[in-house]
């Protein structure tokens, strides 16, 4: 059996549930990155199963819920518990360049993948100038 003694433990659970810590945090990490056309979003929550996340946007705001369930019922006696379970959110909020409507979302290995399409209108595009000298094209 494994056994664990620590006078400070329930003040340290307090204090990283409010806080949070490198190991635990409180949100979900994230990367984002934009690759050519399309913005991706990577978010960790592993542990999750896939039928309890739910994407939802509004305007501008994209919210993700998930939630983590632990793997033992009521009835077992718990000897440690370091990893967090229940209900996991983090909201994100969309600039007027992306296109939310065409979002697409994977699920693979505990990351769930994000990638919202730029839209049209913020795309590079080649502007005519035209000059005395005759007609050119430059990148705007």
């Amino acid at each position: 059996m494994l056994m664990r003694t620590d006078p400070f433990r329930d003040l340290d659970r307090l204090t990283n549930a409010m806080l949070g810590t490198a190991g635990r945090p409180t949100a979900m990490p994230m990367d984002a990155y934009r690759d050519q056309s399309t913005f991706v979003v990577q978010l960790e929550i592993p542990g999750v199963d896939a039928e309890s996340i739910d994407l939802t946007v509004e305007r501008n705001v994209l919210t993700v819920h998930a939630e983590r369930k632990p793997g033992f019922g009521q009835e077992a006696e718990r000897i440690v518990g370091e990893r967090t379970y229940g209900v996991f959110s983090r909201q994100l909020f969309l600039g007027d360049t992306l296109d939310a409507e065409h979002l697409s979302a994977d699920y693979d290995a505990g990351v769930l993948t994000l990638k919202i399409p730029v839209a049209e209108q913020a795309k590079p595009r080649k502007v005519s100038v035209t000059a005395s000298g005759g007609r050119r094209e430059i990148n705007s």
